[in-house]
């Protein structure tokens, strides 16, 4: 795999911090804001429709360095669409639905299109539709079904979430007054894997309820036989609302199919 389907996989990495999680839903319109399912939790999710952004990513690996520009396009609940390129050239675009993934892959000009456990398998996780749109918008999952998180309250009144899942331990810390996530946190101790994930740089949306989106993430990914990876994402720019968009995805001719 290349390093710009890295960034890609990198992302579908942090879906193990939420393994069969439901997403939480609103009934109020595109825009708002909404409160999540357990009360003593002071976490606030988006729900607006449409999502449209634009940005840059670098990947540290083992010392070396890989940018790209990347571009995001979402209709919650539907359909992720990812692209990521160089100096102009699209190198890797993937479409993402709940029940398939389809990635093309410019560079090898190879391309793939199944199911999840495609996802999980390069990863070595189970990974979902509604993990991915949760880990994009930086929206908080609450714990699974007989699962009761424990609530610490931090500085400044900020909310650490935490429980334990399938073996490993998910900590989330939440912003005082917007709720929104600050940080996310996997320890697996059994096989020395560690994932933190901290959101910055939040902006409000130009929607009803200006709720803050963090335009910046940075993530740090430690694995006893991989060593660590670091990935900054930065949006430049973030658009939602109500208006459609466009997920094109198409083969071209000859490309040799991934199994």
């Amino acid at each position: 795999m290349n390093k710009l389907t890295l960034l890609l996989a990198l992302g579908l990495l942090l879906g193990s911090c939420a393994r069969k999680a439901t997403p939480v839903t609103s009934t109020n319109g595109p825009g708002t804001s909404v409160a999540v399912a357990e009360p003593t939790v002071r976490a606030t999710n988006t729900s607006f429709l449409f999502l449209n952004a634009k940005g840059k990513a670098q990947i540290t690996m083992k010392g070396n360095k890989q940018g790209a520009n990347i571009s995001l396009r979402m209709r919650r609940d539907s359909i992720i669409w990812v692209t990521a390129g160089l100096l102009g050239v699209e190198g890797v675009r993937a479409v993402l639905t709940p029940d398939s993934v389809r990635v093309v892959n410019k560079l090898e000009k190879t391309y793939f299109t199944g199911g999840y456990d495609y996802l999980s398998k390069l990863l070595n996780v189970p990974v979902s539709f509604a993990q991915m749109q949760a880990l994009l918008l930086g929206d908080y999952l609450p714990a699974p079904a007989g699962t009761q998180p424990t609530i610490a309250t931090e500085e400044a009144n900020r909310q650490r979430v935490s429980y334990p899942l399938a073996g490993v331990l998910v900590e989330r810390l939440l912003q005082p007054g917007t709720g929104r996530v600050q940080q996310l946190k996997v320890s697996d101790a059994a096989t020395q894997r560690n994932l933190t994930v901290d959101y910055t740089d939040f902006k409000p949306l130009e929607e009803p309820g200006n709720l803050p989106f963090a335009h910046s993430a940075f993530i740090q990914a430690q694995q006893a036989t991989a060593g660590a990876v670091t990935a900054a994402i930065n949006y430049t720019k973030v658009n939602v609302g109500r208006e459609r968009l466009a997920f094109p995805f198409a083969v071209p001719k000859g490309y040799k199919r991934q199994k």
